[in-house]
């Protein structure tokens, strides 16, 4: 049986990938990007919630006296 010659694999590999480098390259270059993209002010509105205007203390185990 003959062997399988993988002596161009490297290359066909390598030009592969350079030729997908320079597609993608050619894709993205035709976007239009902006720039100076303006900031939108949002609001954001307060909830009041029952557990805001309470203080509470979360004891935990280790911090208890032995």
């Amino acid at each position: 049986m003959p062997q399988l010659d993988t002596s161009t694999w490297l290359t066909m590999i390598l030009s592969m990938f350079l030729v997908l480098f320079i597609i993608f390259q050619l894709k993205i270059s035709k976007h239009n990007f902006h720039y100076n993209p303006e900031l939108t002010p949002t609001k954001t509105s307060k909830q009041n919630t029952p557990w805001e205007a309470k203080w509470t203390k979360i004891y935990l185990p280790l911090s208890l006296p032995l």
